[in-house]
């Protein structure tokens, strides 16, 4: 199966998203039918970045009219570039913003569904996708002649596999110029959002020490901190407290806050609704802290510690400092 997989960047980087969607790619067929797609009007860099992922070719998808994201732009470009390629059976995207905003019509313009926000991939191929914030799961076959379009939800596949590493060989990269016109792109771009400069992407984190309804009061919340601080980790919690206002709603993990996929996800007084466990459940490690045996949480971690947490983080966080002298 020929797979396109068309990368989104920030800042002059490629996103971790992009990568995981790789190695949802790396499902559906083997790396040298995998294409990566950069889209831009200078994209040498972020083409020499994905050539290094093992894959089959990079396409550069360049034209000024695509220095700034816009739906048209891009669902336009995407188009001829898939018209223009032999065989393509699948595109896959991160399931992103911004690719919720242009995808959908991409798909469209080939008669087809965009089906979103993929967790697992299976042979058929056969797609899951949660609903109901995660209560049920569905399975969805793509029919139809025309290719397969998917997104990847963030945190559902990992980047750390060899397979998604890559090589020393790089890939071949071709250029391809879109037919694209002024009239064709309906919206001006405006200046790019800046997000508060305190906000942080716990999807790039490797370490999280996350708090829930257990805590009891925000007076107790320097203890959290300290255990986050001694692991070097990043501070996050649940939807109570963020509601509560005791963290910022930018820590919030969960089906209404962000998908995390850390290397050690520690879940203090966490009970384990499936609105939190969403937003978690794909990280490598789960070490839970609750004193209810029959918290849910317990159904998804690694580890598991039943007792007080006002006597076991204090003790945890003496025993990582200790052993990191």
């Amino acid at each position: 199966m020929s797979v396109l997989l068309v990368l989104e960047e920030s800042g002059g980087k490629i996103k971790r998203a992009s990568w995981e969607t790789l190695a949802a790619a790396l499902k559906l067929g083997p790396a040298q039918d995998v294409t990566a797609v950069v889209i831009g009007a200078q994209t040498e860099t972020l083409a020499a970045e994905a050539a290094t992922k093992g894959i089959g070719k990079v396409v550069r998808v360049e034209h000024p009219l695509l220095a700034h994201y816009t739906a048209d732009g891009f669902c336009l470009a995407l188009h001829d570039l898939i018209q223009s390629q032999n065989g393509t059976k699948c595109v896959a995207f991160p399931h992103t913003y911004q690719v919720r905003d242009y995808a959908p019509a991409l798909a469209c313009k080939f008669g087809q569904v965009l089906i979103g926000d993929v967790i697992a991939i299976e042979d058929g191929p056969l797609f899951t996708r949660q609903l109901l914030q995660g209560r049920l799961t569905g399975t969805y076959r793509h029919s139809g002649a025309g290719p397969c379009f998917v997104s990847v939800q963030a945190g559902a596949f990992r980047t750390d596999t060899p397979e998604t590493q890559g090589n020393a060989e790089p890939a071949p990269i071709e250029l391809f110029t879109p037919t694209l016109d002024a009239a064709q792109i309906r919206t001006k771009p405006s200046e790019p959002f800046r997000e508060s400069a305190q906000t942080v992407d716990l999807g790039s984190a490797q370490r999280i020490v996350s708090v829930g309804r257990g805590i009891k009061e925000e007076a107790n919340m320097p203890m959290i901190a300290a255990l986050a601080s001694a692991l070097d980790a990043e501070l996050a919690a649940s939807r109570p407290i963020c509601d509560s206002g005791w963290m910022p709603l930018e820590r919030q993990v969960g089906s209404s806050g962000q998908t995390v996929a850390p290397k050690l996800y520690l879940a203090v007084g966490i009970s384990g609704a499936i609105q939190h466990l969403v937003g978690m459940k794909g990280s490598q490690c789960i070490v839970a802290i609750n004193k209810d045996p029959d918290a849910p949480i317990f159904e998804v971690a690694d580890y598991g510690i039943v007792g007080d947490l006002f006597e076991v983080v204090p003790a945890l966080t003496e025993a990582v400092k200790a052993a990191r002298q």
